[in-house]
């Protein structure tokens, strides 16, 4: 336990570095008297757990971080609103909600719009992509497009150099959802496994490897989230050129770096999905938005009702009732019998 050659040992070396650092800082303060230091009752600061300290490195499985996407989008984002203020005079029409009429789109963190989150996690692996890091191009093998291409056609020298458009990724991402029939909670599950494979294999998405990370992250997000899997024969008839063996080399290395962590959570799915609408309102990616009629808000009242009746039961189960003296009545007391 006290041996510094300990197992429980900290993979990343950032990581490693921060606690190191912390643990200099709490040596240093111990030698003062128990006194000064109010009986040696350590700060609420300091009292933090492992995981808060690795909060910077891994965005994909705490809800408090931002997404990768969002921070690499800020950038452009700024200069493509500039382009479109001059471009409509000065005038950006919005349409806001009122007192006589609420504008609403046909997309909740419950059913988010199939359509509307592909195009959204187009625009993310495009700025993925994009605003790569250039100081860490880590190719691994069984991404590379070279090494294990997806079609029969040559691969061109230079098919790392030239970034895809957005409109490729998403005709890319569409053609394996439709065909597969995916759920849209799975493209966001998808996008979290992508920035999680880059944040513990350190690695970028570039033009050379982004088709098969992105297969890669929908094959193993299918199996996680839907019920009904598709199997990875299936991918081999969408894609005609690809073979089994590769899909499972593909989908069993993934899963190590990975380090066979598939789990999101609920808190990190619903960031996720306001990050890639705010991701979409900044680049007028937004669905239009229509009117709320009679019907619609008939319906969202009936559902509003049905959950709030639900949570009554839960809460009535969970609250704990004591018993009164009133109602004590049928207990009769026995006196003990000392022997």
């Amino acid at each position: 336990m006290g041996s510094t050659t300990s197992c429980c040992v900290c993979v990343s070396p950032k990581l490693r570095r921060n606690a190191h650092s912390r643990l200099e800082s709490f040596h240093q303060e111990s030698d003062l008297s128990r006194e000064e230091t109010g009986g040696n009752l350590q700060h609420i600061s300091d009292r933090e757990n492992v995981d808060e300290l690795n909060l910077d490195y891994n965005p994909s499985d705490h809800p408090r971080v931002s997404t990768i996407f969002l921070s690499k989008s800020q950038n452009h984002v700024h200069e493509k609103r500039k382009s479109l203020f001059i471009n409509n005079n000065g005038s950006l029409r919005r349409k806001y909600s009122s007192c006589s009429t609420i504008f609403l789109d046909d997309n909740t963190v419950s059913q988010p719009n199939l359509k509307y989150i592909i195009k959204c996690v187009a625009l993310a692996i495009y700025y993925h992509i994009k605003n790569r890091d250039t100081d860490r191009r880590m190719l691994l093998d069984i991404f590379d497009e070279k090494l294990h291409p997806l079609s029969k056609s040559e691969v061109p020298s230079d098919y790392n150099q030239h970034d895809p458009e957005q409109r490729q990724i998403y005709r890319f991402v569409r053609t394996l959802f439709s065909s597969a029939q995916l759920t849209s909670e799975c493209a966001i599950v998808t996008l979290v496994y992508l920035e999680r494979l880059m944040t513990y294999a350190e690695i970028d998405i570039c033009p050379g490897n982004w088709k098969r990370i992105v297969l890669g992250a929908i094959l193993l997000a299918s199996k996680v989230w839907d019920d009904q899997a598709v199997w990875n024969v299936d991918y081999c008839q969408i894609l005609k050129d690809i073979t089994v063996e590769d899909m499972n080399e593909l989908e069993r290395q993934f899963l190590e770096l990975l380090q066979f962590n598939i789990n999101v959570p609920s808190s990190v799915y619903a960031k996720y999905y306001f990050d890639l609408r705010s991701l979409s309102e900044s680049n007028n990616l937004s669905f239009p938005l229509e009117p709320l009629s009679r019907d619609k808000a008939q319906k969202l009242e009936a559902i509003s009702r049905l959950c709030d009746d639900k949570y009554k039961d839960v809460r009535k189960t969970g609250r704990k009732r004591s018993a009164s003296v009133d109602n004590l009545c049928g207990i009769r007391w026995v006196p003990a019998i000392l022997s």
